[in-house]
């Protein structure tokens, strides 16, 4: 029995890291109760977000899972839009075609590298964390996640949209749209395709993730494992 106690202590802190001995004892199994205790809350928390961001993942790296995506899908950003439209109005609607289709196939080749990025992100979830987050709304976790990884997501998929769009032409698509378009136009355009589509990819992969989130907060069925089950479906979860 000791054996046993030791390893929980021993795993508590190898998960909490810093945390003091105090906060150690006072996130042991609580035996009274039945309820989870704040250990295995914020497991719960990580492997639902694991979960939610490695399906997300999947599904927008595939073939067209921004390309067919009708809210995800990545158009020409608004201050292009007048480029569009005169680009098609001279029957040019081809080249646009091609840098859209183009944009879109770069965020699906950059999307295959956003679970590991995501994991890691996980990992650095606090048991603090993860109560406050089992408490909030449905997307209480994915707001957590933009605040707290945004920046470095920004930082790391910069450079993978980068070769994507170079690997799939996409830089080539749109210089050509730019050039042709500053022809007729006495004001050139110049927009930073890479921040574009890097911020769209983005936003794309963080509004699956919260619906995998909200999916896992109010479906038992999408709970998929005993430590969900456990976690989000206590009265922490549901009295929010």
């Amino acid at each position: 029995m000791k054996h046993v106690c030791l390893a929980g202590v021993i795993t508590l802190f190898v998960f909490t890291g810093c945390e003091t001995t105090q906060q150690i004892i006072n996130n042991l199994p609580n035996t009274t109760t039945g309820q989870p205790n704040s250990f295995q809350i914020a497991s719960g928390l990580r492997e639902a977000l694991t979960i939610g961001t490695q399906h997300t993942a999947s599904r927008l790296s595939a073939p067209n899972g921004f390309f067919a995506n009708a809210v995800l899908k990545i158009l020409m950003p608004p201050e292009a839009q007048k480029v569009e439209s005169t680009l098609r109005s001279v029957g040019l609607g081809g080249v646009v075609d091609k840098a859209v289709l183009a944009m879109n196939r770069g965020a699906e080749e950059a999307a295959k590298s956003a679970a590991p990025i995501f994991v890691n992100a996980i990992k650095q979830m606090s048991i603090t964390d993860a109560l406050g987050i089992l408490r909030g709304g449905d997307f209480a976790a994915t707001n957590y996640f933009k605040q707290k990884t945004t920046a470095a997501l920004t930082s790391a998929f910069s450079p993978v949209i980068a070769n994507a769009l170079k690997k799939v032409d996409a830089t080539k698509y749109w210089s050509d749209v730019f050039t042709v378009y500053n022809r007729f136009s006495k004001t050139p355009v110049n927009t930073d395709l890479t921040a574009y589509v890097t911020e769209r990819a983005i936003s794309g992969i963080f509004h699956e993730v919260g619906l995998e989130e909200q999916k896992i907060r109010r479906d038992p069925a999408a709970r998929v494992t005993e430590l969900l089950k456990t976690v989000f479906g206590s009265p922490l979860a549901q009295n929010r």
